[in-house]
């Protein structure tokens, strides 16, 4: 029986653009803009939908321009 690693993605909202490279290339599509949510720049925010279907491939952290987003096994 094998048991299934989990990640925690953060983002560092206050540097976020919301340019949405993070939400293109998530394989999972648990990455999205909230629309509800701004920083104080203005711009809607990258969050992570379901954490629980992340499978900790980093594909949004190596595509974000600005690296805000980190990705922890837990």
């Amino acid at each position: 029986m094998s048991v299934l690693a989990k990640f925690k993605v953060s983002f560092n909202k206050e540097r976020c653009k919301g340019c949405g490279l993070c939400t293109l290339f998530c394989p999972m599509k648990i990455v999205h803009l909230n629309m509800d949510e701004m920083n104080s720049k203005g711009y809607n925010v990258s969050h992570v939908t379901d954490e629980e279907k992340c499978v900790g491939c980093t594909n949004c952290a190596m595509m974000c321009p600005d690296s805000v987003i980190s990705i922890d096994k837990i």
